[in-house]
């Protein structure tokens, strides 16, 4: 991964809920596309989401790139939400990529902006605490208020 050249320190981080149910699935959530088919629209995020969603199915590869994949579904509802990437492709890993392994389909969840500590502005990624998915409860209460709505 080229960080000189790929940058995205400047995305908004959105809260990712599943459309099915309006579970909060992740407070840490970016708009992406699919390396191996841009014309794909997902949601990725950085850290493995808990208590949220958990591995279904058997493990696959694409039919584009050699990534190796595992579907994931929300603990909530049991629909499938996206996939985790197990093993990554050498030419995604030496595309420009988010480094994020956690892939949420857009026909499957929605995103609501998350908002910075003075509940103003957008939070941006390169603001963003680099761990905190698990500890952030303000996050994830204010988030599940926000889905439901």
């Amino acid at each position: 991964m080229s960080t000189n050249i790929c940058s995205f320190k400047d995305r908004c981080v959105s809260i990712l809920c599943c459309k099915f149910c309006k579970q909060v699935l992740s407070s840490r959530g970016m708009k992406a596309v699919l390396l191996a088919d841009t014309e794909i629209d997902l949601f990725s995020t950085d850290i493995p989401p808990t208590n949220t969603v958990d591995f279904t199915g058997r493990c696959y590869f694409t039919k584009i790139c050699k990534c190796k994949l595992k579907d994931i579904a929300c603990l909530k509802c049991g629909n499938i939400v996206g996939y985790h990437v197990i093993v990554p492709c050498s030419s995604c890993l030496l595309s420009c990529n988010n480094g994020h392994f956690w892939m949420f389909h857009s026909q499957a969840v929605y995103d609501i902006n998350r908002l910075d500590s003075t509940g103003v502005n957008v939070l941006l990624w390169g603001n963003l605490p680099e761990i905190e998915e698990s500890t952030d409860e303000d996050v994830l209460n204010i988030s599940a208020e926000e889905c439901i709505r």
